[in-house]
């Protein structure tokens, strides 16, 4: 039973860093506008939730390949995640550097990734931006 356990524990723990290593890998393509490994990666059903608005994937892509908004850099803070099932829930805390409309501006955010695992891998169904009031929460 403890092995079961062990082995389970390990297998979870595992999934959890392969998930988070994605959403790190995710914030350096967003940073570096590299709509060839984003495309895949997100779900042709993705919603993405902004301060601005909310949309789906194809306006996404246009919008980090335009530079409608520059995500430059995310200072990430805190990390969890939760599986269920086939499913991965994924918070950050972040601090984003980002320019929008022109203006760079900086902003404290937890963000709420939701990953649903395929047989390919990871896709990304839900990206969704939750401003802090101020950075220390």
């Amino acid at each position: 039973m403890f092995a079961l356990f062990t082995a389970n524990t390990f297998a979870q723990n595992t999934t959890e860093q392969e998930v988070i290593q994605l959403s790190k890998d995710k914030w350096q393509w967003m940073a570096d506008k590299n709509v060839d490994k984003l495309t895949p990666l997100f779900d042709d059903k993705s919603v993405f939730v902004h301060m601005g608005g909310s949309w789906g994937k194809n306006q996404e892509i246009n919008v980090i390949k335009s530079g409608g908004i520059h995500y430059k850099k995310a200072d990430i803070h805190e990390v969890s995640v939760n599986i269920i099932g086939n499913t991965a829930i994924l918070l950050n805390k972040i601090t984003l550097l980002a320019v929008v409309g022109g203006n760079e501006v900086t902003n404290p955010f937890i963000v709420t990734e939701v990953y649903i695992k395929e047989n390919n891998g990871w896709k990304l169904g839900s990206l969704s931006f939750t401003k802090l009031m101020t950075p220390g929460q």
